[in-house]
C-alpha cells in the first residue's frame, strides 16, 4: 500500500503541469462560463420557462454532447496523457525497476487517470450548480434559485463516471503500449464513432460496447415511476450499461496487469 501511495503522489507531481492535468479543470469551466454566457444574453427568451424546465435546460445543454463525443474523447486524452510522460522521457525500464511492486506502479497509474475523469466530472457538477446559481443573481428573473437539483447532478454525473470506466481501462492499456498517440487516439476515436452510432440508432445490443456507455447511460439514466407524487427526476444509476461498463473495466484492468508483469515495458 506504501507503495501505491508513493506512485500515485508521483504521478501528482509529474502531471501537474501537463495539459491532461489542467484540462481536467479547465474543460468543466469553459464549457460553463460559455453556457453561462448563452443563458445570460438569451435570457429574454427564457424568462417564462419555470425553475425546473430552466435547469433542465441549463444542465442538459452539456449533457447531450458530453455522453457523445466530448467525455469519451477527453477519457481517451487523460489515458495517453497519463502514460505518455513516460513514454517521452523513455523512464518505463527506470520505472518498473524501482523498489517498489509493478503491481503498484501499474495500479497507480491507473487509479490516477481514474481520479482526474472523476474530478472533472466533479468539477461539471459544482460549475453547473454555480453558475446557474450566479444567473440567478445577475438574472432575477431567470428563477435558478427557486428550485435545486444538487442531488439529481451528482448522481447524473456519478452515472457518467461510472459508464467512462470501461472506455478508459481499454484506452489505458493501449496507451501503455504505445508511445505515439496516433495510435490509441485513432482506435478509440473510431470506436468512439461507432458507439455513437450504435446507441443513437437504439441498436439493442449497444450497452455490451464500452464506447457507447456514456450516450447510452444518459439516455437510460430516467427511472419512470409514476407512483411518485412529488414532481422530480428520478435518477436510474445502475442501468445495464453501467454494469457491463464496470464489469469490462476491471477485466481489462486486471488483464492489463498480468499483461504488464509478463512483457517488458520499453
Amino acid at each position: 500500500m506504501k507503495g501505491f501511495i508513493l506512485s500515485f503522489r508521483s504521478e501528482f507531481y509529474k502531471s501537474r503541469k501537463t495539459l491532461g492535468f489542467w484540462a481536467s479543470i479547465i474543460l468543466p469551466l469553459l464549457i460553463g462560463v460559455l453556457l453561462f454566457t448563452g443563458f445570460y444574453v438569451k435570457s429574454e427568451r427564457l424568462v417564462s420557462l419555470p425553475p425546473m424546465v430552466l435547469w433542465l435546460q441549463f444542465a442538459g445543454a452539456i449533457l447531450a454532447i458530453m455522453g457523445s463525443l466530448i467525455l469519451p474523447m477527453y477519457i481517451i486524452f487523460i489515458a495517453y496523457s497519463v502514460n505518455s510522460i513516460e513514454h517521452r522521457a523513455d523512464t518505463w525500464k527506470t520505472l518498473f525497476n524501482l523498489p517498489i511492486p509493478r503491481w503498484s506502479v501499474y495500479a497507480a497509474k491507473y487509479f490516477y487517470a481514474v481520479f482526474l475523469v472523476f474530478l472533472c466530472l466533479a468539477l461539471f457538477v459544482l460549475f453547473t450548480i454555480g453558475f446557474g446559481n450566479l444567473l440567478s443573481i445577475v438574472k432575477p428573473e431567470l428563477r435558478f434559485d427557486n428550485f435545486h437539483m444538487e442531488s439529481e447532478l451528482a448522481q447524473i454525473y456519478f452515472k457518467l463516471f461510472l459508464s467512462s470506466l470501461g472506455i478508459l481501462s481499454i484506452q489505458f492499456l493501449l496507451s501503455l503500449f504505445w508511445a505515439d498517440f496516433l495510435k490509441p487516439m485513432g482506435i478509440g476515436f473510431i470506436c468512439t464513432i461507432a458507439g455513437v452510432v450504435a446507441a443513437s440508432k437504439g441498436w439493442e445490443y449497444s450497452y455490451l460496447f464500452p464506447y457507447a456507455h456514456p450516450m447510452e447511460a444518459i439516455s437510460s439514466m430516467i427511472k419512470h415511476n409514476q407512483s411518485d407524487p412529488s414532481n422530480r427526476l428520478q435518477i436510474d444509476i445502475f442501468t445495464k450499461d453501467v454494469s457491463v461498463s464496470l464489469v469490462i473495466a476491471f477485466v481489462v484492468f486486471v488483464a492489463g496487469y498480468f499483461i504488464v508483469q509478463r512483457k517488458s515495458v520499453k
